[in-house]
């Protein structure tokens, strides 16, 4: 009986042995996760862009332009969360696989963390700004998580090897089932400490980048000068009363944030430099103090994404501070053939906005450093941003602006042209319903039917609702207060019970109606008229 009992205590023991696919894969996510912490504590040390980030933001640059543009149709402003949330899924899944080809197939496992080490190392190298240096904090990263996956597998091969010395079971085996208990809790222990340790340093580093923004800290201590040209002051009447429809200003915390930047530039505005280089008499540079010194204008200007879909939300007006574009250009003196400028953001981003444009005397073109009384937001461009009305955001919009470069369409080309968008984008006239919504549920009887209408640079002089097949019918227009900016708009509607389709449109100051012919946001711009359904009970 104390034979057949010690067989039992042997069995539960080493049965069944932690060495399967799950533990595989824990030692894979195990191994990324002290990898990347290594790599972040010492990127912070460095003085470089996270890794995570880095590799991120090479990837969304090589997505092809259909990805990304589905990917802000589906998510809105909501794609870096999408964008951050695919890239854990992707980094877990290869985690894994290393983990799986090392416990298999080593020392694959081993060659496959060096591999992906080597091209995230090349990916933050080859980011904006950056220098071979800073991909050191990623190699660092990958030596100390080679180190981590070659421990955790061998702690695991003893462990085979010690379980194998005691199956099957046997009376003797039982004085051998003490090594099997040593190497598995060795195994585990190594296990909790490298994750806890690795999810301590990275929360703490998180907490450290937090800390030491520069950028922040100075941003909330900057008094922007007064405007030596104000903004009109927005009349009566420019604002409707409607409960459902867009604030003619849009709050910056709802303002809607587009780029290409995984995460927000932390630019300094004390070294923070603009640059005008290129097809120019003189090279200048400008800094943020010189910048502030400079008589200011204050424009409402309403700004547009070129992936705003018809009846979408990349759109908003704001009142924007900064200094015309067209004086800086003046004191470079564009040379002849000069057609365009190509503006660069810190992170990499170019734009390429027609010079004309940005010279014409009559287009409040800025560089923005102030929107809605406040210095710019960070995810909006602090310290220094454009802002170009009649354009959309990728050719003109240019955030965290370090250089404007005088040169020609033929020579250059900004970062959306060569991915299939159109190096020239003037926006184009649209209008949208705010309420009620698609397919929401109204009372029968009176409703109001509220929107926004636009066309930058032009104005708008009339909008237009359609129920149903019926004709169409002149709403009410909010007071104009600027060309630059969008016009909200009314119609008092008679709902009989039912269901119904709404439909709206524009006519711009030119006597352009809003076209129904529905063309996708790739090349420059979507068309089409915005159509929604309602019952009525």
């Amino acid at each position: 009986m104390a034979a057949d009992s010690d067989l039992s205590s042997t069995r539960e023991i080493v049965a069944p042995p932690p060495t399967g696919i799950p533990v595989a894969i824990l030692v894979g996510i195990v191994t990324a996760l002290v990898t990347f912490a290594a790599a972040t504590i010492f990127s912070l040390l460095f003085g470089s862009e996270n890794p995570f980030v880095a590799v991120g933001s090479a990837a969304i640059d090589l997505a092809p332009p259909g990805f990304k543009s589905l990917v802000i149709a589906l998510f809105g402003t909501g794609d870096k969360t999408f964008l951050f949330v695919l890239l854990g899924i992707v980094v877990v899944a290869a985690a894994a696989f290393v983990g799986i080809l090392q416990v298999r197939r080593p020392p694959f496992g081993l060659a496959l963390l060096f591999l992906v080490g080597i091209l995230a190392a090349a990916a933050t190298a080859s980011r904006a700004g950056a220098s071979p240096l800073d991909a050191v904090p990623t190699l660092i990263g990958v030596g100390i998580g080679w180190l981590v996956l070659r421990s955790l597998t061998a702690r695991l091969e003893r462990l085979r090897t010690a379980t194998a010395k005691v199956l099957p079971p046997t009376p003797q085996a039982v004085s051998r089932s003490a090594e099997v208990r040593l190497e598995r809790r060795g195994f585990l222990r190594l296990v909790v400490i490298a994750g806890v340790a690795s999810l301590v340093v990275a929360a703490g580093s998180g907490l450290s980048a937090v800390a030491s923004n520069t950028a922040a800290v100075v941003r909330a201590k900057i008094k922007l000068p007064r405007a030596a040209s104000p903004a009109p002051v927005i009349p009566a009447g420019a604002e409707l009363d409607i409960s459902g429809l867009t604030p003619y200003i849009v709050p910056n915390s709802d303002f809607y944030r587009i780029d290409t930047a995984l995460s927000v530039p932390n630019v300094d505005p004390d070294t923070w430099k603009l640059k005008v280089t290129g097809m120019v008499e003189n090279e200048i540079e400008l800094t943020f103090a010189e910048l502030l010194k400079l008589p200011l204008k204050e424009r409402i200007i309403t700004l547009t994404c070129v992936s705003q879909e018809v009846g979408g939300n990349l759109i908003g007006n704001a009142t924007w501070l900064g200094y015309p574009i067209r004086e800086v250009l003046a004191k470079a003196k564009p040379t002849a053939g000069a057609d365009m400028v190509l503006s660069t953001s810190i992170d990499g981003f170019t734009a390429g906005s027609p010079l004309s444009v940005l010279e014409d005397p009559d287009t409040d073109a800025l560089l923005a450093v102030g929107m809605n009384g406040e210095p710019l937001p960070a995810e909006h461009g602090f310290p220094v941003r454009m802002v170009v009305p009649g354009l959309y955001g990728y050719v003109s919009a240019t955030k965290w602006v370090v250089e404007l470069k005088v040169t020609t369409y033929a020579k250059d080309q900004a970062y959306w042209t060569p991915r299939g968008y159109s190096a020239k984008a003037p926006i184009k006239l649209s209008s949208r319903i705010d309420t009620p919504q698609d397919n929401y549920q109204v009372k029968a009887g009176r409703v109001a039917i509220a929107g926004v209408a636009w066309h930058q640079h032009t104005g708008i002089s009339k909008v237009e609702v359609r129920i149903d097949k019926g004709a169409w019918q002149e709403a009410t227009l909010a007071r104009v207060v600027t060309v630059d900016s969008w016009l909200q708009w009314s119609f008092a509607w008679d709902a009989t019970k039912g269901s119904h389709t709404i439909t709206v449109r524009a006519i711009d100051d030119k006597g352009e109606v809003q076209t129904s012919r529905e063309v996708d946001v790739l090349p420059n711009g979507s068309t089409g008229l915005h159509t929604i359904q309602v019952q009525a009970a």
